[in-house]
């Protein structure tokens, strides 16, 4: 081999010429989440479906006779403590590409703080409701605990993955260049916000429309 063959050998195994060749795009990681969430986005999708669909074919009183439409004060104040929760794990998110731990870890933990009164409040929501009508009550019952237990369950999943991100912060992990996790559950919990959202303009408030 002459050695300007090995010369050219060399400048392509360099580092530089190694990451021009690396595939470039989204990870396996961030479709495996978009994924899972489009999954999870179609069967709130059904459950909502399913509501409007009971809800228009018993063609009179919503909620029916005997149930009062939820109030509005606890969701307004859950809304309040959810929705905005998306803006700290962007903020630490952003931070920690920036290298910036601390950032990540007073994101993480103001989303955390958040998310656990988010959950306090619907413990308080069920309570309440609970005295009027349970889930085997009627339709309308049975849809109304589905899709919001359904909903808690995935704030649950999401503060667990977002207490995990924050021990493990404080332990030094995550960097500029090591973050992925960190943009994953960013995705998953923006999503949960967004279910929240949509709970509160359907089960909430289109039944006072």
């Amino acid at each position: 081999m002459s050695e300007s063959a090995i010369d050219t050998a060399r400048q392509a195994m360099r580092p530089r010429a190694l990451e021009t060749e690396m595939p470039s795009g989204r990870t396996t990681g961030w479709w495996g989440m978009i994924l899972f969430v489009t999954t999870e986005a179609t069967v709130f999708a059904a459950l909502f479906g399913s509501y409007f669909y009971v809800r228009f074919q018993s063609g009179g009183q919503w909620p029916p006779p005997g149930i009062e439409p939820p109030g509005l004060l606890r969701p307004i104040i859950m809304s309040v403590l959810l929705l905005p929760s998306s803006l700290p794990v962007m903020w630490a998110e952003r931070g920690i590409r920036k290298g910036q731990r601390w950032r990540l870890r007073a994101g993480l933990a103001i989303t955390l703080v958040l998310g656990i009164a988010f959950l306090g409040m619907q413990v308080l929501e069920y309570s309440s409701e609970l005295k009027k009508y349970t889930f085997t009550t009627n339709a309308y019952g049975s849809l109304f605990y589905s899709i919001t237990t359904f909903h808690g369950f995935h704030v649950t999943v999401g503060l667990i993955m977002v207490g995990w991100l924050l021990a493990a912060s404080l332990r030094g992990s995550f960097g500029y260049k090591r973050h992925e996790r960190v943009r994953l559950t960013a995705i998953y919990w923006h999503f949960v916000d967004i279910v929240w959202a949509a709970i509160v303009l359907c089960l909430y408030l289109s039944p006072r429309l």
